[in-house]
C-alpha cells in the first residue's frame, strides 16, 4: 500500500463519519475484559459477586457513572436484548458489541443473526479481533502469513452484513497485526463499514511505539480499548502490564486528541486489566520468527524506553486470595474513572455505593 492509497482511504474513512462532537462531557465507557474475574466467574462472594450476563454488568457499572458497556454479544435471544436495551435507556447508557467474525461462507449466518440481535439492544458499533500474541502463537512467517489470509476473508465476509445491517465494525490491534499491517487490510477494505478498535496499549509488545499506533489507525477508528501501561526490563525483554490512567508511560490527552481530530463521535472505553504483567520476551531469537524484517532500531528505542521509564512495581494478582484480588481488580477500575474525570475531561463518574478500601497492593 502506497503513502498516497493509504492517506486516500483513511480520508474516505473518516469522511463517512460524524463531523460533531468533543472530548469533554463524554463519559469514559468500559470494556467487559476489564471485569477478568468477575465475568462469568465460578465462584462465590457476596461483596464482589460475579456477573452472569450484561445486565449484571450494567448494574454495577451505572453506579460508577460510565456511560457505555462494550461487551460480548454471542448466544443473545432477541428477548434479552431487548431487556438489555430497556436497560441501557433506562440508565442512559449506550451499548456497543463484542463479537467474532465469520470463520468462512458458512458461518456467515452466525454473525448475521448476532449483529441483528445486538442490534435489538441498540448495538451499532462492534469491535472484534481475529489473533492473539503472534510471537506465542505462531513459530514462522508462514505461518503468520496464513493467518493473515484468513483474517482478511473474514473481515471480506463480514464487510456485506455489516453493511446491510448499517452498522460499523472496528478490528483491533490485538498484538497480532503491526498498526501498518491492519491499516493497510482496512484500506483494501475500503469500507466506511470496516475500522478499527484501537487498543492504546497492545501494540508495545510487538515492539510499536504507541503515539506511532494511535497516529496510524485514528483515521480508521470507530471505537477503542484505553488504557495506560507500565513496562519493566527483564533479562530475556521486558514485562508489560495494564494499570489505572496516569500511572504509566502513555501520552494519553495526546491520543484523546487525534481520535477527536478524525471521529469526533467516538467512544471511548476503558479496559483495565487486572492480572500479573505479560512477559515479552523481544531477546529470545523465537520472538522474532514473524517479523524476521522489522529494524533493529525499534528494539533497541523500545528497551531504552523500557529502562528509562521502568516501573518501581508492577501490579500482580498471583499470590491473592479471591475477595483480595476481586478488590484489587474493583480499584483499579474506579481509579481509572476518576482520573478519566480528574484529568482528562470526561464527565466525572459518579461516587461509587462501594468501591471497596483503598488499594494496597
Amino acid at each position: 500500500m502506497t503513502r498516497r492509497t493509504f492517506l486516500t482511504s483513511a480520508a474516505a474513512f473518516a469522511a463517512a463519519l460524524p463531523s460533531s462532537g468533543a472530548l469533554r462531557g463524554k463519559k469514559m465507557g468500559i470494556v467487559i475484559h476489564s471485569y477478568w474475574k468477575r465475568w462469568q466467574g465460578k465462584y462465590s462472594n457476596l461483596k464482589y459477586p460475579p456477573f452472569e450476563h450484561a445486565l449484571d454488568v450494567l448494574d454495577h457499572v451505572r453506579d460508577l457513572g460510565v456511560g457505555s458497556l462494550q461487551t460480548l454479544v454471542g448466544g443473545w435471544t432477541s428477548e434479552f436484548a431487548g431487556k438489555v436495551r430497556a436497560t441501557c435507556e433506562s440508565y442512559g447508557m449506550k451499548l456497543e458489541g463484542s463479537i467474532t467474525l465469520p470463520k468462512n461462507e458458512n458461518d456467515v449466518g452466525r454473525f448475521e443473526q448476532e449483529v441483528r440481535i445486538a442490534k435489538e439492544a441498540g448495538a451499532t458499533i462492534f469491535r472484534s479481533a481475529t489473533g492473539g500474541r503472534r510471537y506465542e502463537l505462531f513459530s514462522s512467517l508462514e505461518d503468520f502469513k496464513h493467518w493473515k489470509d484468513g483474517a482478511f476473508k473474514s473481515m471480506q465476509f463480514a464487510e456485506p452484513v455489516a453493511r446491510r445491517q448499517k452498522v460499523k465494525i472496528g478490528i483491533e490491534n490485538h498484538k497480532d497485526f503491526h498498526a501498518a499491517e491492519l491499516a493497510e487490510v482496512l484500506g483494501r477494505l475500503s469500507s466506511p463499514h470496516m475500522g478499527a478498535c484501537v487498543d492504546t496499549g497492545n501494540s508495545i509488545a510487538l515492539l510499536e511505539d504507541p503515539m506511532t499506533v494511535v497516529e496510524t489507525l485514528a483515521p480508521f477508528a470507530v471505537t477503542t480499548h484505553i488504557k495506560d501501561m507500565a513496562v519493566q526490563e527483564t533479562a530475556t525483554g521486558f514485562l508489560l502490564a495494564e494499570v489505572p490512567l496516569g500511572e504509566g508511560i502513555l501520552d494519553l490527552p495526546r491520543m484523546f486528541a487525534l481520535f477527536e481530530k478524525y471521529n469526533p463521535q467516538i467512544d471511548y472505553h476503558l479496559e483495565m486489566i487486572t492480572r500479573d504483567p505479560l512477559d515479552i520476551p523481544c531477546l529470545k531469537p523465537t520472538y522474532w520468527a514473524t517479523f524476521p524484517d522489522k529494524p533493529g532500531t525499534e528494539l533497541a528505542r523500545t528497551l531504552m524506553m523500557v529502562r528509562e521509564r521502568k516501573a518501581e512495581k508492577m501490579p500482580k494478582t498471583s499470590g491473592l486470595n479471591l475477595e483480595a484480588a476481586l478488590e484489587f481488580e474493583e480499584n483499579n477500575i474506579v481509579k481509572c474513572l476518576r482520573q478519566a474525570g480528574d484529568k482528562y475531561g470526561f464527565a466525572p463518574s459518579l461516587k461509587p455505593k462501594a468501591a471497596g478500601k483503598k488499594d494496597e497492593h
